[in-house]
């Protein structure tokens, strides 16, 4: 009975880590072929990627949860005390489960997308937040972001770059974060009023540093 059990947390483990390592792959690609069923096959699985697992923000906390789920999408986190970032989601480090709070999340060429923003619920330190190349981020992702309270108080930084999906109805979304002090937008074509956004956080945010690179 002994031996089973372990052979069976062995397949676990294995399984979680063949796991780990198809999604970054995936995520990782950056040409896929342009037909319907492709697109159908990438959005699905991509969802799968993005899935929120309630029972497992319960049991290992949400800052552990949110590391998983971006990990698996492939974007990257740093924790409060650290320098290192962490990009590989079978080598997040254990202990105890209020130990590791995420300060930082950079999610360049990433397929986070707003499905899996509940797994931000619960974080309470996150600073700083970059938004590169993300091809599933919309203006949803952003609305739901400036509705957290806790990431409302916490955000001191964003970065959105190269993200098509995005309008100026989600950039306008972010003056509820109160704390932000640094917003940087840079190759947005879906943005166009940039007169009217530099007056909307002139209004909400007077003292954000507000840099844009748009067309």
């Amino acid at each position: 009975m002994c031996c089973a059990g372990s052979e069976q947390r062995l397949t676990c483990t294995n399984q979680m880590m063949l796991f780990g390592k198809v999604s970054q792959q995936l995520c990782g690609i950056k040409k896929l072929p342009w037909s319907c069923d492709s697109r159908y096959f990438w959005g699905w699985l991509n969802a799968v990627f993005n899935k929120v697992d309630y029972d497992r923000i319960r049991d290992v906390g949400p800052d552990r949860a949110a590391s998983e789920w971006l990990l698996r999408c492939g974007a990257m986190v740093r924790y409060h005390g650290q320098e290192r970032w962490q990009m590989d989601y079978n080598h997040l480090p254990t202990g105890p489960l209020d130990k590791y709070k995420i300060q930082a999340i950079d999610a360049t060429n990433s397929c986070i997308m707003s499905i899996g923003f509940d797994h931000m619920e619960g974080l309470q330190h996150v600073e700083k937040i970059r938004l590169c190349k993300c091809h599933y981020i919309e203006d949803d992702c952003l609305l739901r972001l400036g509705q957290l309270e806790n990431l409302q108080k916490s955000i001191l930084e964003m970065e959105i770059i190269s993200c098509g999906n995005v309008t100026d109805k989600g950039i306008i979304a972010l003056r509820h974060l109160r704390n932000l002090k640094y917003l940087l937008l840079r190759d947005l074509p879906g943005v166009r009023e940039k007169e009217n956004l530099v007056q909307v956080f002139e209004t909400a945010l007077p003292s954000l540093e507000l840099k844009l690179q748009l067309k």
